[in-house]
């Protein structure tokens, strides 16, 4: 039985009836209760919180209309059905408007009751789904903007300081186990697949990741950060487990059991040795990533402080790949010219000291820029065949220097007839501003402009100054200001109109941006008050 009911009536044999006649238990309701007056009703409906109350108007102590007072005084969301006398019948009419939703005449017809009984347990029911319809719906959205949130920090497209406040906490005060699962021989695997196969075999690891640590749960957060690439971010507190500990190392072995068998894959999984807050998450995942592919072999569980004593002598080099990359990114001929320069000079002193090292460093290199220039559709088709038709045949040092030379070659000439950044960011813009009502993503504007996620959120902070979020959120409360100065529409219409389906959460946005909350702001501003909901 999945309601209650209680019954409530001075006449004890009335009560009685009604707990025998009613067939409850076929109507999937349990009598929880009887009550003499209101006063004792009351007591039993802070105890038992029942959906259905049948109660006798004409009682000693408390009436059944003082009661009505009493449940609406609560906002109590059941419904009541009223039992009364034929001479009392234009009194029990007056208890409708005190929330009666039925009354019934004495003496009393058993089958209407039952009727009505059955009907009001309907409506019960459905209101009850379509509230946790509605629940399940907000959790879903609010899981995908914590996530989304989370990954523009991670991939450093954000700063920690212009994140609202989210309905999982206090965001910025969380910690996490960070691990990150690549995999294994991605660059000759993405060579074989076609690119919509490529997007199924990601998005389909990524779903065998989510689901391997559901058992142990957890609250964590799974991310596609590149292709063949996922973050695994495990909320924790200060004093959990630690980095290396047997259980964490569970967790990764759970990771590659999953992938092997049911993606028919590998992976190897790197985890950072130290819990990490959310303002170091994006060197964080950096640094796993590198100790990952520096890391020969397959199907490994690495801690990355294990490869910090090779990697600190090669340190400077780092600074140069990403260097590098963003200035192949960017089309930026200078910046490529200065990393060139400064990578033959790291190469040389990593030679002096092994020569297998600094061929294992180049190989490294032009394999990782391969990877990033693919990620930001740079580098597709024949191009990438061309690069690898030279990489196949480069063992020494020099060989591999000209292939990253036809690298950079094939990705300029890419970026060359691809849209000027100047043109695909007023689109956005322009996308922005006749779509802020909507819920919009990175992965909204890329596709509606045709270039990767990454490659736009590169776009957008290197031509804007802010990253999208931060763009849009602006946007978004400069409409909201326009709107609160016009003055004819509510608070909560106003937060739908520019994109925030929750007013609670518009609140907190706007008071952040602002200073004020929307209300305060619409007052200061000598506007006409904001219309009751």
């Amino acid at each position: 039985m999945d309601l209650k009911a209680l019954l409530v009536d001075d006449e004890i044999n009335i009560m009685r009836n009604l707990q025998t006649v009613i067939p409850w238990e076929a109507l999937g309701i349990e009598v929880v209760g009887l009550a003499l007056n209101g006063v004792k009703a009351l007591e039993l409906i802070e105890e038992h919180d029942p959906d259905l109350i049948l109660s006798d108007i004409r009682m000693p102590v408390m009436d059944g209309i003082e009661l009505l007072k009493r449940l609406q005084e609560r906002q109590y969301e059941g419904e009541v059905i009223m039992l009364t006398g034929f001479q009392e019948f234009d009194y029990a009419r007056s208890a409708v408007k005190y929330g009666a939703k039925d009354y019934i005449l004495k003496p009393i017809d058993y089958e209407e009751l039952e009727s009505v009984v059955g009907r009001l347990a309907q409506q019960i029911r459905e209101r009850r789904n379509t509230k946790l319809q509605e629940q399940r719906k907000w959790k879903e959205m609010s899981t995908l903007a914590h996530e989304k949130m989370l990954y523009d920090v991670l991939m450093d497209y954000t700063t920690v300081g212009s994140l609202p406040d989210d309905e999982h906490g206090q965001l910025d005060q969380s910690v996490y186990t960070l691990l990150v699962a690549d995999l294994d021989g991605y660059s000759q695997l993405a060579r074989r697949w076609e690119e919509g196969e490529r997007k199924l075999r990601n998005f389909a690891i990524r779903n065998v990741l989510q689901d391997a640590l559901q058992p142990y749960r957890l609250v964590y957060a799974v991310m596609q950060t590149r292709e063949g690439e996922w973050c695994v971010l495990i909320q924790r507190e200060a004093s959990g487990p630690q980095a290396a500990s047997d259980e964490v190392r569970r967790w990764c072995a759970a990771l590659l059991h999953a992938v092997e068998q049911y993606a028919k894959l590998t992976i190897s999984v790197g985890i950072y040795p130290c819990p990490v807050p959310l303002e170091s998450l994006a060197a964080a995942r950096i640094s796993v990533q590198r100790a990952l592919q520096l890391s020969p072999g397959e199907r490994q569980v690495l801690l990355a402080d294990d490869c910090r004593p090779a990697d600190e002598a090669n340190t400077p080099l780092w600074g140069v790949i990403d260097q590098l990359a963003t200035g192949m990114k960017q089309g930026d001929r200078e910046s490529i010219e200065q990393a060139i320069g400064d990578l033959h000079a790291g190469i040389r002193a990593v030679l002096g000291q092994s020569v297998l090292r600094g061929e294992q460093m180049m190989h490294f290199l032009v394999l990782h820029l391969m990877r990033e220039m693919r990620d930001v559709g740079m580098l597709t088709g024949e191009r990438e065949e061309a690069v690898w038709a030279k990489l196949e045949k480069s063992v020494s040092v020099k060989g591999l220097f000209d292939t990253l030379d036809s690298l950079i070659d094939e990705c300029l000439s890419a970026r060359t007839v691809k849209k000027t950044g100047e043109v695909l960011m007023m689109s956005a813009k322009d996308y922005i501003d006749r779509h802020l009502s909507d819920d919009l993503g990175v992965e909204q504007l890329a596709d509606h402009l045709g270039i990767s996620c990454s490659y736009f959120s590169l776009l957008f902070k290197q031509q804007n100054g802010e990253t999208f979020v931060e763009h849009v959120t602006r946007r978004r409360v400069e409409r909201a200001k326009s709107l609160l100065l016009a003055g004819d529409k509510s608070i909560t219409q106003i937060g739908k109109e520019v994109g925030y389906a929750e007013r609670r959460y518009f609140t907190k946005v706007f008071l952040k941006q602002v200073g004020q909350t929307p209300s305060e702001f619409r007052e200061r501003s000598g506007a006409e008050a904001e219309p009751l909901l």
